[in-house]
């Protein structure tokens, strides 16, 4: 057995030593950045014989590699376009390989050309990543930054809150759960759905950590907020359609009877108007700025 092993570390040492002449000799070849030798994960995996963590290794710096160089290069058509069969091919043989899914994912969703520019392939990742562990709760946390970072919030706080559920999350010792759902209900806020976010944090006013409370009573005033500058803003379209502009003051607005008062948000702080276009914003120096959106749904 040492031996073998012996034997395959030298033939591997020889491997990269000969990669590197290569490149010395031949620095404009790039036919090992377009070829996979062997493209099949089932085909790899029965030539890896025991072998499978060594190889995956080799693949994985090799899928480094990879990343690594297109992304320095200025070519202005490069194409990422081995990244994931790499990445297939590294995790097929070693299903454990934890931040093969996560980097690798990270390099397939990053916007070109620092990345490949494909989400779609970075969630696959990680959907074979949670098939392998459905224990893990850092899995769809990934998936879920992957549609956070593409923008569609509706998505990525589900799942958050998948994360949330999932058995690691909930494990003694991690309770990653106690922070993933507030993520999950603040990301449905930056996406305008109040109502659910409301009810995630009305959730959270009953948890076991202080913090967790206070913080979830104050999201939930900066929600009441939101809701609030949308209700003005459309009384402000209505004083616009009625008179022609914008209400220059809230002042103009009490007059024209749209309002009972100087709109304050939930700390007391009033509401600044836009005289030129009639929106509503919440003051800089209210403790509930800045808030996650101002746009809901």
């Amino acid at each position: 057995m040492f031996i073998g092993c012996l034997g395959l570390t030298v033939l591997a040492m020889a491997v990269v030593t000969l990669q590197v002449v290569r490149e010395r000799q031949f620095p404009e070849a790039e036919a090992a950045q377009q070829i996979l030798y062997v493209s099949s994960p089932a085909v790899i995996t029965r030539l890896a014989l025991s072998y499978d963590a060594l190889v995956a290794d080799l693949y994985w710096i090799r899928a480094i590699q990879y990343y690594g160089g297109l992304r320095l290069s200025q070519a202005p058509d490069k194409s990422y376009d081995l990244l994931y069969p790499m990445l297939d091919l590294t995790t097929s043989l070693d299903p454990n390989f934890n931040i093969a899914y996560r980097f690798g994912a990270f390099f397939l969703s990053e916007k070109k050309p620092g990345g490949a520019g494909r989400s779609d392939l970075a969630i696959r990742l990680l959907e074979k990543a949670i098939a392998a562990r459905p224990d893990r709760y850092e899995y769809p946390h990934d998936v879920g930054f992957v549609h956070y970072r593409d923008g569609d919030y509706m998505r990525a706080a589900d799942w958050f809150l998948r994360a949330a559920n999932s058995p690691g999350a909930q494990k003694e010792g991690a309770r990653a759960d106690i922070w993933l759902r507030p993520l999950a209900a603040a990301t449905l806020a930056t996406g305008g759905d109040t109502a659910s976010s409301r009810v995630l944090y009305q959730h959270l006013l009953t948890a076991e950590v202080e913090w967790f409370r206070r913080d979830a009573a104050r999201r939930l005033k900066q929600l009441d907020a939101i809701d609030e500058i949308a209700r003005l803003e459309r009384l402000t379209k209505a004083y616009e359609e009625r008179f022609g502009d914008p209400p220059p003051t809230w002042d103009d607005m009490l007059r024209a009877g749209l309002l009972r008062g100087i709109p304050v948000d939930p700390e007391g702080q009033r509401y600044v108007l836009n005289p030129w276009w009639g929106d509503v914003t919440l003051s800089e120096d209210s403790p509930l700025w800045p808030l996650p959106t101002e746009t809901p749904t």
